[in-house]
């Protein structure tokens, strides 16, 4: 069996997530899988290194998969991207270690969010951002992300509603620029939690319209109350942009 990994680029708009469904092929997973099977005559399950959401986008998502025999590499990335759609791209393609899996080895990721903050977007971006009229704070949202970074249980800001499994996590740094009307946000840590990257910046977002003071955030993560937190960002402004090993 030979263990292949790919780095997977992907425009995520009109698909409903990375996860396959059951009866439903409109996720990247599902159009990835279909594809590698026609090519080895054999069901392929992949490995990705976690989920993406319905509308979201990829610049470096990873996956792992196993299959029954070698084809060159060259070879087999040639054929993923004749047959997959345009708005999903395999960027690379290699040959791992057997024991190599995507998201049990992953150490981190680094998430960017891109918010217009403007009244009329280029027609050209409205896919890719979300659009904030109002004029945002981005020295009060600097200060508030700093709050974030280290190691906290960020039970308040995700909508898992798992006891099980452990609502920590490790934020290395969070980064907010401005350039022109956009503004982007890129969020580096050691696994995110579903919605997470989505509710903190629904919650900086806040704090740029003067409605949050910075010095709640600490207060915020202390409650571990999604109650208390801000709202789930838009999905279309959200890209997983790497993942690392």
């Amino acid at each position: 069996m030979m263990n292949y990994k790919i780095v997977v680029r992907y425009d995520g708009s009109r698909y409903k997530g990375w996860q396959r469904l059951k009866d439903e092929d409109m996720t990247i997973q599902g159009k990835l899988e279909d594809v590698l099977s026609k090519r080895f005559e054999k069901k392929i399950d992949l490995i990705g290194s976690g989920r993406t959401d319905k509308g979201v986008h990829s610049q470096g998502q990873v996956a792992n998969f196993h299959a029954p025999e070698y084809v060159e590499e060259s070879e087999l990335l040639d054929y993923l991207n004749t047959y997959l759609p345009e708005d999903i791209l395999v960027a690379s393609l290699s040959i791992e270690e057997e024991r190599f899996h995507a998201r049990y080895n992953a150490k981190g990721k680094v998430y960017n969010y891109n918010i217009f903050n403007g009244k009329f977007v280029d027609p050209f971006e409205r896919k890719y951002v979300t659009v904030v009229a109002e004029n945002l704070n981005i020295k009060r949202m600097q200060k508030a992300g700093d709050y974030f970074i280290g190691q906290h249980d960020f039970s308040g800001f995700t909508t898992s509603k798992s006891k099980k499994k452990s609502h920590v996590r490790t934020i290395n740094s969070l980064k907010i620029n401005k350039k022109g009307d956009t503004i982007s946000i890129s969020i580096d840590g050691n696994g995110f939690l579903h919605n997470m990257v989505r509710i903190i910046v629904g919650t900086l977002i806040r704090v740029g319209k003067n409605e949050l003071d910075p010095e709640m955030i600490p207060k915020m993560i202390v409650a571990m109350d999604r109650s208390v937190t801000g709202p789930i960002a838009d999905a279309k402004g959200l890209f997983l942009s790497r993942v690392y090993y």
